[in-house]
């Protein structure tokens, strides 16, 4: 029997099912409503910045821009100066930062071949009067070899070490408030090397390795050079660091025209734009319709115009802007940009206090020894500008191709300082070559060939053994042995004991009163002297010895109105000396700040005409306003014993040391000399020397027989008027010379007046 309801079940499974669907398409419309009202997810941004040299600094007007446009961005890759700004950037420097601090850098230091010169020990600043620091070779392995590169990096990485501190525990990059990877050249396989970990101030340095200019960096068992000669625009490694789109800054130095193609220094550099231009095409050719690229328009900057830092800041802020319809697109709101800022924070400068110092990186010498000098000491709280200090005197040695420091820590020890220093490969036998000469297109002219070899490190103390060699008009011979004592005694820690030989023939002219010559001979100098001696830091040195000196003079011609003459002369000197000197001039040619003072005593005996006593000091002030530089410079040389005319104690004349008159022209026992000095340095750029100058000269002074003789009345004036340089072989001049007194001419002087 079938009951009232005989399709009941069916009836009831067939209004759930309908239910069921219903609710599954309000559930869905529900979710489709939502979908469309929520926010899309904000697509990953990277941004990668291409090297450039001095053209990258404009990297830092575009992060201005992309800042105060609120664009957030999640990954950076760069390479050379890209990577350099960029990594400053990813560690949590702030656009503002970096242009503070990059304002202030002295760029023209930064890449000095060398340390200041008011940094040097007095050794070091003496070697510059005797030969011209530009030009550098050393004898390795019996190879002579000459420097790997043009300019030093040790500015640089003092730079980069400072500014990384805060992150110095950081050895992955990805853990930097902003993931980084850096683009280095592998120069041995010429394979692109990324940067993905280690020391940040190490990488950034790699990066930006520049062929000729800076010398290449060893990381890992690698020579890395710069990542511009594989991939100037890593667009390529950021993406592999999983952005959904990029922004890319091309800054890349363009190709030159036809007229720098006149040097072999300028076909190289062209070279090297080639290779870097074709690279950055396959690159630029990644991009996508997602991506943007921002292209500064730098003009005429060159990858070495550092000295206009703000003019580049300001065309990367202008390339930024130009793109601006297209970055907006990833501008975000600013409770958004506000909440990224939070979530990469800038990490703190850490506190540390110094458990050890150790010295690293270095085969032939013994740095250790300078650790009592060095201002950081363990048991202190670490302070990098003293570190920085440190690892400049250290460098100050000239030994050193590099001279780094870094923070680490030791379970054992606490942290630790470390001195990281790469040996030159060029030493530790240095050798320079000078030139000295003279011609007043009259005839008359003299050169010089001048070779100085130092050795250094001949025992773990720091010994040393110069020696210099010239010939020429004036031949001569100089050696001398000097070594550190390690005293701890007086003012320093660092006494020496000093042995030295030299000598030297010269010809000379006596002429009388209206400057016609009356005799000609040759002089030969020969003395030698030990010494005990104390630096005093960077300012200078003392020192007190035995010395001896005999000299010979012997005429080659007298004129008739002389008479009879002996045929030779002889005299002797064997007493003690005291000697001081203290140097702060900034360049030992056409320097143009600071003062040098130079005083010398001797007493002793002569041998067979009894006792003598010398005095001999000068002084040195020099003081540039604006591009003017003005140069005082005086003199007081006197000596008790009375010499002959053939052996007259000192002379004067010459370029420069009482213009107008003839080198030499001026002979007695006492000397008064007084030079104001004006010179202005050019604008233009040199490749062969540190810079042109055009200036002038006043001077005044004489020469005496006796002390009596001395008389303000009857000092002698000259003047020059000349085109300067400062070259690889020594100072060049080209003047016009004058004295009332004296003659009128034209000379070329290359060396030291």
């Amino acid at each position: 029997m079938i009951g009232p309801y005989p399709d009941a079940a069916h009836l009831t499974m067939r209004s759930m099912l309908r239910i069921a669907v219903l609710c599954l398409t309000f559930a869905a419309s529900m979710l489709d409503a939502a979908a469309q009202t929520a926010p899309a997810p904000r697509p990953r941004v990277g941004l990668v910045l291409s090297g450039g040299g001095a053209r990258g600094l404009s990297h830092v007007g575009v992060l201005k821009v992309l800042e105060a446009e609120r664009i957030p961005i999640d990954a950076i890759a760069g390479t050379s100066m890209g990577a350099i700004v960029g990594g400053l950037y990813a560690s949590g420097m702030s656009a503002a930062e970096l242009e503070r601090e990059l304002l202030l850098v002295r760029w023209d230091t930064v890449f000095s071949p060398r340390v200041d010169r008011q940094h040097l020990s007095q050794r070091r600043k003496e070697e510059d009067f005797e030969i011209s620091p530009l030009l550098e070779l050393g004898l390795r392995d019996g190879e002579l070899r000459a420097p790997i590169g043009a300019v030093s990096s040790r500015g640089l990485e003092t730079l980069l070490r400072r500014y990384t501190l805060p992150v110095r525990a950081v050895r992955a990059f990805d853990q930097l408030p902003i993931p980084f990877r850096a683009v280095a050249t592998d120069l041995e396989t010429g394979a692109a090397v990324v940067l993905d970990r280690g020391d940040l101030a190490l990488a950034l340095r790699s990066s930006m390795s520049v062929p000729g200019v800076f010398p290449p960096t060893e990381l890992d068992g690698r020579i890395l050079g710069d990542g511009g000669l594989v991939n100037n625009v890593p667009i390529d490694v950021a993406r592999a660091m999983g952005v959904d789109a990029v922004i890319v800054v091309n800054i890349g130095t363009p190709l030159a025209g036809r007229e720098t193609l006149n040097s072999a220094v300028g076909i190289a550099t062209q070279t090297i734009n080639i290779l870097t231009e074709q690279n950055v095409q396959r690159s630029l050719a990644l991009l996508g319709p997602r991506d943007v690229l921002v292209s500064p328009q730098l003009g005429k900057l060159t990858a070495g115009d550092f000295e206009k830092v703000a003019e580049a800041f300001a065309i990367g802020e202008r390339g930024a802007k130009a793109a601006l319809a297209r970055l907006q697109a990833y501008a975000v709101p600013p409770e958004a940009y506000a909440q990224w800022r939070a979530e990469h924070p800038k990490l703190r400068r850490p506190e540390a206090k110094i458990g050890f110092i150790t010295f690293e990186g270095t085969t032939s010498t013994n740095p250790s020894r300078f650790a009592a000098q060095l201002e950081s000491q363990a048991g202190q709280p670490f302070d990098a500008q003293r570190a920085e200090r440190d690892a400049r005197t250290l460098a100050a040695s000239g030994d050193y191709l590099r001279a780094d420091y870094r923070l680490v820590s030791s379970h054992e020890g606490g942290d630790g300082l470390v001195f990281d220093l790469d040996d030159k490969p060029w030493g530790p036998n240095y050798l320079r070559i000078g030139l000295d000469l003279s011609t007043d297109f009259n005839g008359r002219g003299s050169f010089n060939l001048k070779l100085s070899h130092n050795r250094h490190w001949l025992t773990q103390n720091g010994t040393e053994w110069r020696n210099r060699l010239q010939i020429g008009a004036v031949p001569s011979v100089f050696t001398e042995i000097y070594h550190p004592l390690n005293w701890t005694l007086g003012l320093a820690n660092d006494w020496f004991v000093a042995g030295y030989a030299s000598s030297e023939r010269r010809d000379g002219t006596l002429y009388s009163d209206s400057g016609g010559e009356l005799a000609r001979y040759k002089r030969t100098t020969a003395r030698a002297g030990i010494d005990l001696g104390q630096p005093w830091g960077r300012f200078g040195e003392l020192r007190i010895g035995l010395s001896t000196q005999r000299v010979r003079a012997t005429p080659t011609l007298i004129a008739a109105s002389l008479g009879t003459a002996p045929s030779r002369l002889q005299a002797s000197e064997t007493g003690l000396r005291l000697a001081v000197v203290i140097d702060q001039l900034d360049f030992a040619n056409f320097p143009q700040r600071g003062y040098r003072l130079v005083g010398e005593a001797a007493l002793g005996d002569t041998g067979d005409a009894g006792r003598f006593q010398r005095l001999e000091a000068s002084a040195m002030a020099v003081k540039t306003f604006g591009r003017h530089t003005f140069n005082f410079f005086t003199s007081a040389r006197g000596a008790s014993r009375q010499e002959s005319a053939a052996l007259g104690r000192y002379e004067l004349g010459g370029f420069q040391q009482l213009s107008g008159y003839r080198d030499g022209q001026l002979l007695g026992n006492y000397v008064l000399f007084s030079r104001m000095t004006w010179y202005m340095r050019l604008a233009e750029t040199p490749t062969i020397s540190r810079a042109f100058f055009i200036g002038a000269s006043a001077e005044a002074g004489n020469a005496y027989a006796t002390r009596e003789a001395l008389h303000a009345h009857s000092l002698r004036t000259g003047m020059s008027l000349f085109f300067g340089a400062d070259t690889g072989l020594g100072p060049l001049y080209l003047g016009l010379t004058h004295a009332p007194r004296g003659q009128t001419g034209v000379v070329l002087f290359i060396g030291r007046p």
